[in-house]
């Protein structure tokens, strides 16, 4: 055994929370004294030489002032080491709320920590070599947006996130872990480029139709997130200081667009789950009404931002 294989494993017997990861934690996570750790900085070890340094010469020549301020500036370092565990200790983690990206995108989180006891100073998190520099003041709550890199559509863990603290005079540096016991779901990655959804699985289209008021109207109702803006009713909407749909009757089978997993046989599944991406994006785009058919499950026909959602996360959680 080598002699860093053995120093690890007497480590491992006598401090074994140093060197064992810790398990995936739900939310709230709160940092309490058993999970901070504190170590000196390089500026930390080169105050304290020269502490020891100061002492010697101020024993050495029995300088009362010296050994005063020897003593004024030891008091100081002590307090930076008690400053930095402070910093840290009493914060929580209290959600993580995610959005919405495809593969190969940045996906934006925002973390909230809340400051239940005390005000939290000259904090940093550290998530995939990125540094994010905050403070919370006493009994508040702080959302910190980061950007997590995703490789491929799926499920994705959140990554395990590393708090630091060096205040108030960067002698000392506290630090905890934070793993949260979560995931988020990444979109495919659209395509690029191809063929339209008429002539590679999907019904025959016409453009859309223009509706003139009278024609097929069946009323009007408030505007939500996701409508076409094509459908605004914008006299209407001028008149009543807010944004109208015009509703129609339901659009007859030709207004349907019908994409099929079967209808992409010479191509492999990637590359299906790419297009089937495309087609159903540019469908939530146009304000149509899809049915997405895949190997297990047919979802549709419908419109609208929840149905959009509900095919994106069908074609990122395929096989």
């Amino acid at each position: 055994m080598s002699l860093l294989a053995s120093l690890r494993a007497r480590l491992a017997r006598r401090h074994p929370s140093l060197l064992r990861q810790r398990p995936r934690e739900a939310l709230p996570i709160e940092l309490g004294q058993r999970r901070i750790y504190v170590v000196p900085t390089t500026f930390g070890i080169g105050f304290g030489a020269m502490l020891i340094v100061m002492l010697l010469g101020a024993l050495n020549y029995n300088n009362n002032a010296a050994l005063l301020l020897t003593c004024l500036l030891g008091a100081a370092c002590a307090q930076s080491m008690y400053g930095a565990f402070r910093a840290l200790h009493g914060l929580r983690l209290e959600a993580i709320r995610a959005g919405y990206a495809e593969a190969g995108q940045m996906l934006r989180v925002e973390l909230r920590f809340t400051a239940p006891r005390r005000a939290h100073a000259g904090l940093c998190l550290h998530v995939d070599a990125t540094r994010h520099d905050f403070s919370i003041a006493a009994d508040t709550a702080l959302s910190l947006p980061i950007n997590l890199h995703t490789g491929r559509r799926g499920w994705l863990d959140l990554p395990a996130l590393k708090l630091e603290s060096t205040w108030p005079f960067g002698l000392f540096r506290a630090w905890s872990w934070l793993r949260p016991d979560g995931r988020v779901l990444v979109y495919p990655a659209r395509e690029a480029a191809g063929p339209p959804p008429l002539g590679s699985g999907a019904e025959s289209m016409p453009a859309p139709r223009s509706h003139e008021l009278g024609e097929d109207y069946a009323g009007l109702r408030a505007y939500q997130p996701g409508d076409s803006p094509r459908r605004i009713a914008w006299k209407a909407s001028a008149r009543n200081a807010t944004l109208l749909l015009r509703l129609h009757e339901p659009p007859d089978a030709q207004a349907l667009w019908h994409l099929r997993w079967n209808a992409l046989r010479g191509l492999d599944s990637e590359t299906r789950i790419m297009r089937l991406a495309r087609w159903v994006d540019e469908a939530q785009r146009g304000g149509q009404r899809w049915q997405l058919d895949l190997p297990a499950q047919s979802l549709g026909p419908d419109a609208g931002s929840a149905h959009y959602h509900a095919c994106m996360s069908a074609l990122a959680l395929l096989p």
